[in-house]
């Protein structure tokens, strides 16, 4: 199933606008407060807005037209702005975070106004769900009926990986961003507020590791298994078809490179096995509308 840029983008622009306008309300509020787990979210929010621009960046290098030097296209260019975006800010950010809850615990800083700094953290909260509900709603078309993880695990579309696993990780830091600083002040201890900004930078490493290793995973050629397999039950119930030697089907961005090798039935002639090919290769495309190259080979052995 395609999933259209045009959804992406959706999930793209309510992540950009719930993150930038989180990220100045933290701003004002970390500021008054001294607070360090606001500040590591008030970072977390910046950077967030930062991946969304890089994703967008992505999205449209993705869509530029083939080229004889790069004759599939430039599919494969979103996996790569996505990369930047896991282990670049992703990474950053969390680093950050932890760096500056180490030093508040070293160096305690007094906690002011704040009950103003919950209320905002609050609402952050309630922004953050309609964030990640555009983001579920953008993705629920690919997803089908597979759990969010199994989606997670076999997806293409980087961009919305990246956005999901940044609207999950946001809204996590702020429970736990919310969490201790209600504690700080209930005990009187600015400690559970350092340890808040570890936290937050902890959970912001351990989303890129996961976002960044599925997009290794798709930068360096990841298999479609339901196209790869559907496509070798569909071509090894052919009467012609002796046997499927082997099949590819490798993610190219949003399309798939689908690779054959079959055993025919000896007795055609090269003009009837070139019609078959040419008919089992549209109808391929048809029935998987992601595929955009089939490559065919006719042979006896897989060697």
């Amino acid at each position: 199933m395609i999933m259209s840029h045009s959804n992406s983008s959706k999930a793209i622009f309510y992540a950009f606008a719930a993150n930038f306008a989180v990220a100045l309300a933290k701003t004002g509020a970390a500021l008054w407060t001294g607070s360090g787990a606001l500040m590591a979210e008030d970072i977390h929010s910046y950077a967030d807005c930062g991946n969304q621009i890089l994703l967008f960046v992505g999205m449209h290098r993705s869509d530029k037209q083939a080229t004889f030097k790069h004759p599939m296209g430039f599919g494969r260019e979103a996996y790569i702005w996505s990369m930047v975006v896991a282990f670049t800010l992703f990474s950053l950010g969390g680093l950050f975070s932890i760096y500056e809850g180490w030093m508040r615990v070293s160096e305690p800083h007094a906690l002011e106004n704040t009950n103003i700094a919950l209320g905002i953290l609050a609402i952050a909260v309630l922004m953050e769900l309609v964030s990640l509900q555009g983001a579920l709603g953008a993705m629920q078309e690919e997803k089908g009926d597979r759990s969010l993880w199994q989606w997670f695990r076999t997806t293409h579309s980087s961009e919305l990986m990246v956005i999901v696993g940044e609207d999950i990780a946001a809204l996590l830091g702020l429970v736990i961003a919310l969490v201790m600083l209600g504690l700080a002040v209930y005990t009187g201890n600015s400690f559970y507020d350092a340890l808040g900004s570890i936290l937050i930078g902890v959970l912001l490493v351990i989303v890129a590791f996961l976002v960044g290793r599925e997009v290794h995973s798709l930068l360096i050629g990841e298999v479609a298994e339901d196209i790869q397999q559907g496509a070798r039950q569909f071509l090894s119930a052919q009467a012609g078809v002796v046997r499927v030697l082997n099949l590819w089907a490798i993610n190219h961005g949003n399309g798939v490179m689908v690779a054959v090798k079959a055993e025919f039935k000896p007795d055609q002639s090269v003009h009837s096995a070139v019609q078959q090919i040419n008919a089992l290769e549209k109808e391929i495309k048809r029935l998987y509308p992601r595929v955009k190259w089939v490559f065919f080979e006719l042979d006896n052995t897989d060697e």
